[in-house]
């Protein structure tokens, strides 16, 4: 497969210089946002690190459509919970 990078073709080109960075930002931006996420609790924000971490793409895409829009909702007991 190294060879075939080496070989200078058309494929590797585009794929060095497109695909390649654009999948290291996509799970790089769901590593750090799966850190910062307020919504999450400590278990689920390691639980998702681990997912992104071992499962590269396949991780990512599933933080991206289910643990990232966690992020916008309230949690109980916070300012924005319900009050008694």
């Amino acid at each position: 497969m190294l060879a075939m990078f080496m070989s200078g073709g058309l494929f590797s080109m585009i794929f060095l210089l497109f695909i390649l960075p654009l999948y290291i930002l996509f799970v790089g931006c769901m590593l750090i946002d799966a850190v910062k996420n307020k919504g999450l609790s400590g278990g689920e924000k390691i639980g998702w690190v681990l997912a992104i971490v071992f499962l590269h793409l396949v991780g990512s895409v599933l933080y991206f459509f289910i643990g990232h829009p966690k992020q916008f909702t309230p949690r109980l007991g916070s300012e924005n919970g319900l009050r008694k």
